[in-house]
């Protein structure tokens, strides 16, 4: 049976590979997680025996396909945890990570489907990281950029919000940015700073905070939005077509509940 620990550094060296690529150096596993390196490296070795990762010299660490499975699963309660405590519990964005961190490891198969059914199997989280499916599939998302990235003029959708740094989601949430809110962007200064327009209000972002924001083009989302429309319409029509089949093979129907 693996450790919290160990399910946590698992978890760490799924993002980092779903965020840059395997192999993962020992450098980026010891950010994520806060410790130091030799530290890293110590639990590196206790999880390459338990055959969760294989690592090569001067190259990296990389999940195995176990060690994958397992991180994959700790994701879904994570996530399925913090989307339960923002619709259900009333907790704010900013304080769920923290809860759902304590909580993933412990939960059992049977609470994990209850919450996913009450929660009519969620497909994202409330920063808008997917959340895996049952059968931990890995969660796949639409590609997106990080807003430091963006230039200009461009007009675009917040998809998801990094939850590593509580304080940066409240003043986040304070503005109005969160997934699925349309914004301009207005300027980029040289130093760094990105300024967003988010309705009427303008938002200044340092780098540090616009990097932590992943986004779409606001035209790709339009044609999301429209083709469910036209499917909606398609729908309708669809159904007025064979009400109109059902009252020709039946004249008197549309009478029959005077």
């Amino acid at each position: 049976m693996l450790s919290d620990v160990m399910e946590d550094y698992l978890k760490a060296i799924y993002v980092i590979e779903s965020e840059s690529g395997p192999p993962v150096a020992t450098s980026e596993i010891a950010e994520r997680v806060d410790k130091t390196a030799p530290t890293v490296t110590s639990m590196l070795e206790t999880l390459e025996d338990r055959g969760m990762v294989t690592r090569e010299k001067y190259k990296g660490t990389e999940l195995t396909a176990e060690g994958r499975t397992v991180a994959i699963e700790v994701i879904r309660h994570h996530r399925l945890l913090e989307t339960y405590l923002a619709e259900h519990l009333d907790y704010s964005w900013d304080e769920v990570h923290e809860e759902a961190d304590a909580l993933e490891h412990h939960i059992s198969e049977e609470f994990e489907r209850r919450v996913a059914e009450v929660l009519d199997e969620p497909q994202a989280d409330p920063h808008g990281d997917p959340i895996p499916s049952a059968e931990l599939e890995p969660p796949t998302g639409g590609p997106t950029v990080p807003l430091s990235a963006c230039e200009s003029g461009d007009r675009i959708v917040v998809a998801r919000v990094s939850d590593r740094r509580d304080e940066d989601l409240a003043y986040l949430a304070d503005a109005g940015i969160t997934p699925g809110t349309t914004i301009s962007v207005r300027d980029v200064a040289p130093f760094g700073m990105v300024t967003v327009g988010v309705g009427d209000d303008e938002q200044s972002l340092p780098e540090s905070v616009a990097a932590s924001i992943h986004v779409t083009p606001a035209d790709h989302a339009d044609e999301a939005n429209a083709d469910e429309v036209h499917a909606g319409e398609a729908d309708s029509d669809e159904v007025h077509a064979d009400e109109a089949n059902a009252d020709e093979a039946d004249p008197d129907a549309t009478g029959a509940g005077a």
